[in-house]
């Protein structure tokens, strides 16, 4: 058992779906990302994504690609965003976090280094975002030896093979893409959501299934609770958290963003 699956099992005894949160490592105070995350943590959110910034993202729209750029020009690295989830483990922290980036940074710090380093700082999970699973067979093998879970990604576009394929390999959870294109705050819910949700489910009968890309309001968030195990907010988030980065209050603010989120999965 994993904190990720131990929170999941935690949820369906409540009778409630999981509140993701993203945030970028390192943005939009280099120095208060830790702050932020226990601020969304005591706030509700039951998993928590830390971004791990890189210049060349391939799935990031506007928002989250201008949060990495402001994170990397302030100097972080990942050796750096795993002293941040040490912080928060040291100050007493126990919401599952992963970390998601791209393949690059985490070829460059060396698979089974950062696997093992992951663990040992306190994180749960990574998503990989240009992995693709036929291509992570290793990264696989290497962190569940680690006790790493793996988070896989499908969309709208994903084929009943690669559905098939995610299914046998992903631990911790599924994330469901909503939508075609790049990250980004929007106001709908698409259609054809709750099919996807079916035919993954298919495929992936044991690991719950969290939905992200363009969720922003508590509308949409228990909509999507109505069919899906867990929601994702990243890039509205991301975007009050740049808005507000001078406000003195800007710690409450995420909080009660962030608890409006979590009210509706209940």
């Amino acid at each position: 058992m994993t904190r990720i699956s131990d929170r999941f099992t935690a949820l369906r005894d409540r009778n409630e779906k999981a509140l993701v949160a993203f945030v970028t490592a390192g943005d939009p105070l280099p120095a208060g990302t830790a702050d932020v995350v226990l601020a969304l943590a005591n706030a509700g959110a039951d998993i928590i994504e830390l971004g791990v910034p890189f210049s060349d993202p391939l799935a990031d729209g506007p928002t989250i690609q201008a949060s990495s750029q402001r994170s990397l020009d302030a100097g972080m690295t990942p050796p750096q965003v795993l002293d941040i989830v040490r912080d928060i483990r040291a100050r007493g922290c126990q919401t599952p976090l992963v970390l998601m980036g791209a393949w690059n940074p985490f070829l460059s710090y060396g698979a089974e280094r950062l696997a093992a380093d992951a663990v040992a700082a306190g994180v749960d999970a990574t998503i990989i975002t240009d992995l693709t699973p036929e291509e992570a067979r290793d990264w696989k093998r290497i962190s569940a030896a680690a006790g790493l879970d793996t988070i896989f990604l499908l969309a709208p576009t994903s084929t009943p093979a690669r559905m098939a394929l995610v299914g046998e390999m992903a631990s911790g959870f599924i994330y469901c893409v909503s939508r075609t294109g790049v990250t980004g705050a929007r106001n709908d819910v698409p259609a054809e959501l709750p099919p996807l949700i079916a035919a993954i489910r298919e495929h992936a009968q044991d690991v719950p299934i969290c939905v992200g890309f363009g969720i922003a309001g508590p509308d949409q968030v228990r909509a999507i609770a109505g069919y899906a195990d867990g929601i994702v907010v990243g890039s509205a988030l991301v975007d009050l958290l740049q808005r507000e980065r001078d406000n003195p209050r800007l710690l409450e603010i995420a909080a009660d963003f962030i608890a409006s989120l979590k009210a509706a999965t209940k």
